[in-house]
């Protein structure tokens, strides 16, 4: 893994303390070329950064130093936390995104974000159910990382947590039908994990839970990103509520 500085005007001028970061955040750029992403997190004029880049060839370039809160995570909401800027670190990784042909994250980036991961979670004690994407904080903006980024691969690896459930035992349920009742436990399993319920002024409580519902599947359901709650969904909700709780 090898690092490089390309320093970003985006960040915070007060500095915080090590015991202030609890959660590890990553994005996808969602830009066409390499060049533009770096351009964009390292203007004054975007008012956006990260405190690390993971480049298309596994290259990390170190944008805002750990201490100083850079400007990536936007209005966002875990558990009792708002607005995560000031409580993490900000993983951008080099990809498309849905925008542009969205496409696997390359292993040389695998390799790098797992690494940097593990040093980070090391030296900061970042508990792993606060390893989260840009959807899970912010799901009625974000898509990113997306439903191509290997969160099973990274919870296996300790970066991050996964469910316990077996291939056949989803694919059972997969797409089976859920009443009212299971669904209200699905998003009170939602609540158990992180999400958030409070719905932005500026969005319908239907739209709002349709892009939640998507948020959640892009983490931990991949194959089928529908917003519709199905057996399967409510499934793996339980298994990662239980081991949090």
């Amino acid at each position: 893994m090898n690092k490089f500085f390309n320093y970003s005007p985006n960040f915070d001028l007060k500095k915080r303390s090590s015991r202030q970061i609890k959660f590890l955040i990553f994005h996808y750029t969602g830009m066409k070329k390499e060049r533009e992403s770096i351009n964009r997190l390292t203007s004054f004029k975007s008012k956006v950064s990260s405190h690390y880049l993971i480049k298309y060839n596994g290259d990390v370039l170190i944008l805002v130093p750990d201490l100083f809160i850079a400007w990536h995570a936007g209005k966002s909401s875990w558990k009792n936390f708002k607005t995560l800027n000031k409580s993490s670190i900000g993983i951008e990784i080099c990809n498309p995104g849905h925008q542009f042909n969205y496409k696997n994250f390359s292993q040389k980036q695998l390799k790098s974000i797992l690494k940097l991961s593990k040093y980070l979670i090391s030296k900061y004690k970042i508990k792993s159910k606060n390893i989260l994407g840009h959807s899970d904080i912010a799901p009625s903006r974000k898509k990113d990382p997306g439903e191509k980024f290997p969160w099973k691969f990274f919870a296996k690896n300790k970066v991050g947590i996964w469910h316990s459930l077996s291939q056949n035992k989803l694919k059972k349920n997969r797409l089976k039908f859920v009443n009212l009742r299971d669904q209200k436990i699905f998003f009170n399993n939602l609540l158990k994990i992180g999400y958030t319920l409070n719905i932005p002024s500026n969005i319908k409580k239907k739209h709002f839970l349709f892009l939640l519902v998507k948020a959640f599947q892009r983490r931990f359901r991949q194959q089928i990103i529908n917003g519709k709650i199905d057996k399967e969904c409510c499934l793996i909700s339980e298994n990662i509520a239980k081991k949090l709780n």
